[in-house]
């Protein structure tokens, strides 16, 4: 593909980047695998650069100068300094180990029952409508009634969350406008007066800490550490913000993925057993988080040359997961592919702490939707999110028809 690197910005990307980044990463990768977009600004193509960036401590995830300049004093600026994501040890060390013990495999498993019979819920809906989008319509809600349960926010209050979700994560792409920084700070100072009420009434009446992980984590370990009142309002809002990214693209991503590769949806329809490294495959296929972001701390040598503290550096965490040097065949759709080392869900202490979460959805999301669809087809164009740090859609219709009819 023809590409003037000299002019590749993710800030002004090229036409048709948005709807097939892979050509452009791929050119990128062969060419200028450690690619300077501005002065001390890198963007990694390969995937051996990204892995050991990802655990390389002397990549930081503190954002707050980088930050700074884009969000301000502002709401966004304290939410994406203040949550687990965007922070370096101590401080992502203490509300990751919180955070995982309300997210425990024991935990995990208790959930499945449930997520079950809230996707059947969906299907059934589904079957009834004339003109079904499968984002609107069953993707999207999977993941905000789950974490919504985890907080256990009232049903009546659900509503709003995935609209400030997007707001809130839409802010992160490489050159907001001022409308979306404005949505954004909005839905941060709506999102905090929310569950400011709902910790107020945990702590009034805390649940069951086993199932219940907002009273977790204003309880905390038992003679140990806990958030203050701000780091538990906004990593219960990451908490909502990454579990509806991360799930409702992955389904939405994956669907598409596999209308386009009947052959390996008929397979899952066949091979229900194949589901779980199917959802591994989706996620490196089209990875939800395209893009991640470190800065180095510490002179660091990447690709054949030492870059000094201060530099900005670019994961292409989408153009990794494409990398022939580590993936046969990259670009072929394999359910059954192993071994299969994605960085979908990053790498090392940073791995997403909502992963098995998002894993666990998913798998019951697929596969009961295809094993009550089989027939399932896209029924029209698609309509692409055309952010570029995240890849989903924002519209998927399909015709549904269960199997015998």
């Amino acid at each position: 593909m023809p590409l003037d690197l000299g002019a590749f910005r993710l800030t002004d990307p090229p036409p048709g980047f948005v709807d097939d980044p892979y050509p452009f990463y791929a050119a990128l990768r062969e060419r200028a695998p450690v690619h300077e977009m501005a002065p001390g600004m890198l963007l990694l193509t390969r995937y051996a650069d990204v892995a050991a960036l990802y655990r390389d401590p002397r990549a930081s995830s503190d954002k707050r100068r980088e930050f700074a300049p884009k969000f301000g004093d502002s709401p966004l600026f304290e939410h994406h300094t203040t949550s687990l994501v965007f922070n370096d040890p101590p401080l992502h060390t203490r509300v990751r180990r919180l955070m995982m013990g309300a997210l425990s495999q024991r935990a995990i498993a208790r959930m499945e029952a449930g997520v079950v019979a809230l996707v059947d819920g969906l299907l059934d809906r589904l079957e009834t409508l004339d003109a079904p989008d499968l984002i609107d319509d069953f993707a999207s809600r999977i993941p905000v009634e789950v974490i919504g349960n985890l907080l256990d926010v009232p049903h009546a209050e659900r509503a709003p969350l995935r609209d400030w979700s997007l707001a809130i994560l839409s802010a992160l792409e490489p050159a907001p406008g001022t409308d979306v920084l404005a949505r954004g700070n909005a839905a941060v100072e709506a999102f905090k007066h929310s569950l400011e009420a709902q910790v107020e009434a945990r702590r009034r009446t805390p649940g069951d800490p086993e199932v219940d992980v907002l009273t977790r984590l204003i309880e905390g370990e038992h003679g140990g550490e806990r958030l203050t009142p701000l780091e538990l309002l906004h990593n219960c809002i990451f908490l909502l913000n990454a579990g509806h990214e991360t799930t409702t693209n992955l389904i939405g991503n994956g669907m598409q993925a596999l209308f386009t590769h009947r052959d390996q949806l008929d397979r899952i329809v066949a091979e229900p057993a194949l589901l779980g490294s199917a959802v591994e495959e989706l996620l490196r296929y089209e990875s939800p988080l395209q893009l991640n972001n470190r800065m180095l701390v510490a002179p660091t040598t990447i690709g054949d040359k030492e870059w000094p503290a201060g530099t900005f550096v670019t994961l292409g965490v989408g153009a990794a997961n494409r990398d022939p040097a580590q993936f046969a065949e990259p670009d072929r759709l394999d359910i059954a592919r192993k071994p299969n080392l994605h960085v979908a869900f990053g790498h090392g202490a940073h791995a997403c702490a909502g992963m098995n979460v998002a894993r666990l959805e998913a798998r019951i999301a697929i596969g009961r939707l295809v094993a009550r669809f089989p027939g399932i087809e896209p029924a029209g164009a698609p309509e692409r999110d055309p952010r570029v740090r995240f890849r989903g859609f924002r519209r998927l219709p399909v015709r549904v028809k269960a199997r015998g009819s």
